[in-house]
């Protein structure tokens, strides 16, 4: 199923599988794909899937629509072409309508190919890395000042966003051997341990504590 990454300053805040014949995106909340950020349109452009193919159109938008870094009014999009609004970079993923793909394997940065079929054993337990890999699924974001004190986030997503949008939004990212945390948008950064978090992701420790537009909050980890 063809899906879009939303992303900003290489920091990944959030996935959308498109399920639906016409995918609209836009600044407005009333769009499927809403980017809160003053260089995107109301309206700014529409996805269209027609069988497996998809198609973008521009919806006369005032800063434009950029695939590949070229301004374009409508075009089908090819499996891992990168559309560009304002400091957003989205990429589009649809495998299946790669149809060399089973026969020329590329293997990008953080992509694995497919596992090849072996005969069915016992899984041995994990150790080592694997063990971190278990345990960085378990995590969660404990609240812990406001009005939602006491409540707990648990980390089940590969990106999780926290904050407000428009106001302070940062993105709390799952990798192999654990979590780290960036600065996405608004003025205020947040700050962990008391440093301030920028566009680089910074690793996160057990009992970790985060401050996000004056909410405290701590990270974590069984």
């Amino acid at each position: 199923m063809p899906k879009m990454i939303v992303s900003i300053d290489g920091v990944v805040i959030k996935e959308v599988q498109l399920t639906k014949d016409r995918t609209t995106l836009g600044r407005r909340p009333y769009n499927d794909i809403v980017i809160d950020n003053l260089a995107v349109s109301g309206e700014h452009a529409v996805l269209q899937m027609a069988g497996n193919e998809v198609y973008l159109e521009d919806l006369n938008s005032t800063n434009g629509t950029y695939v590949n870094g070229k301004a374009i009014k409508k075009q089908l999009l090819q499996n891992s072409d990168t559309l560009e609004i304002g400091k957003y970079k989205i990429k589009y993923i649809n495998e299946a309508a790669a149809p060399g793909f089973e026969k020329t394997m590329i293997i990008k940065a953080g992509v694995l190919p497919p596992a090849p079929a072996r005969p069915v054993q016992a899984a041995p337990q994990p150790s080592g890395a694997a063990a971190q890999s278990v345990d960085a699924a378990q995590a969660s974001i404990k609240v812990l000042s406001g009005a939602a004190a006491g409540r707990q986030v648990p980390l089940v997503k590969v990106v999780t966003t926290i904050g407000k949008p428009g106001v302070a939004v940062a993105a709390i990212t799952r990798r192999p051997h654990g979590f780290v945390v960036a600065h996405v948008e608004g003025t205020s950064p947040p700050t962990l341990n008391g440093a301030t978090v920028g566009a680089d992701p910074m690793t996160l420790k057990n009992g970790d504590l985060l401050e996000l537009a004056g909410t405290q909050m701590q990270f974590v980890q069984a």
